[in-house]
């Protein structure tokens, strides 16, 4: 095991880290991007170009020279190859009430997923996402006490363990590269998203 801070949002940082990763494992085989940042939950004319900007720093930006980094270490490796899985988010496909930093983000992620999947087929690179649905983390913990939901309510929402996305990214990691599980949504079974909004 080894640990190095970084800051995915600078290129220096992530070069960093993937070069003392090289140098302590000689390759990488799966790089999970699971850094994330969200903004205050406000209307869309009230965020700060900061606000905007610091989300899209770390949730694209560094998943972006995170994927980067690894798919030069995987294309130039032997053998060659290796699995990128990015950390999408149900807002990959349907927004939350005031969330335009964080559902833009994570709509562009799938795009990235989709260009590391097509780009890594020449260098038997497979490009993977997972998209989670109120984990029980730090970021969803406002959840359970309630949260604004499209119709201009405010209520609580399920969460799940976050065991359950630790053993579908264990999944999607595991397999051949033969095999590759594109696109994932592992989600709280009764929090809304088929019919939100």
């Amino acid at each position: 095991m080894l640990a190095v801070p970084a800051d995915v949002t600078q290129p220096d940082s992530v070069n960093e880290l993937f070069n003392r990763t090289q140098q302590a494992f000689g390759r990488i085989d799966v790089l999970f991007n699971n850094a994330g940042i969200n903004a205050p939950a406000v209307p869309m004319d009230e965020l700060t170009y900061a606000q905007w900007n610091s989300v899209v720093d770390v949730n694209l930006t560094g998943a972006f020279l995170c994927a980067q980094a690894a798919f030069r270490m995987m294309k130039s490796q032997s053998p060659q190859g290796g699995r990128i899985i990015n950390n999408g988010s149900i807002s990959a496909h349907t927004p939350r009430p005031n969330s335009a930093p964080y559902t833009c983000t994570k709509h562009a992620i799938a795009g990235l997923t989709k260009c590391i999947a097509l780009d890594g087929r020449a260098h038997n690179i497979a490009g993977s996402q997972i998209d989670i649905g109120n984990a029980a983390t730090e970021m969803t913990e406002q959840m359970a006490a309630g949260v604004l939901q499209a119709d201009g309510s405010m209520k609580p929402e399920p969460r799940m363990d976050m065991a359950h996305v630790a053993k579908a990214v264990v999944y999607m990691a595991s397999l051949p590269l033969e095999a590759n599980v594109m696109f994932m949504t592992v989600m709280a079974t009764k929090m809304p998203f088929a019919g939100r909004g």
